[in-house]
């Protein structure tokens, strides 16, 4: 049986810091990014960035009845989350694309906000 080569740490480092490199560049390509969510039939949408931030809320006239706030507050708390869900599913996504299905925790995270 031939000797089990020892890995080159000089290289596995080598892509380490290059799968860093294309992890922080992913999550400023996801900061640019966004996804939308909308409830009631398209009267609340919400819109939020790959970076998981609420860039926006829209709300329809006639889904502002004084007399049903809180159905309103259903709305914009159910496309609030759904369009989170779906950031952290496009995050997920381009993440693991960078890190080849690589859970980035495994790594301490690389240092990288997020993960």
């Amino acid at each position: 049986m031939a000797p089990q080569k020892r890995p080159n740490m000089q290289q596995m480092l080598k892509q380490v810091q290059q799968m860093q490199r294309d992890m922080e560049s992913a999550q400023a390509e996801l900061a640019n990014e966004t996804v939308q969510a909308s409830a009631g039939g398209g009267m609340v949408t919400v819109t939020a960035s790959g970076a998981l931030e609420i860039k926006a809320v829209s709300i329809a006239p006639e889904a502002v009845d004084p007399e049903d706030v809180e159905m309103l507050c259903d709305l914009v708390l159910a496309a609030t989350n759904e369009s989170l869900k779906l950031a952290q599913e496009l995050a997920a996504q381009r993440m693991g694309a960078v890190t080849g299905g690589l859970d980035p925790g495994a790594l301490g995270g690389l240092g990288l906000p997020g993960l």
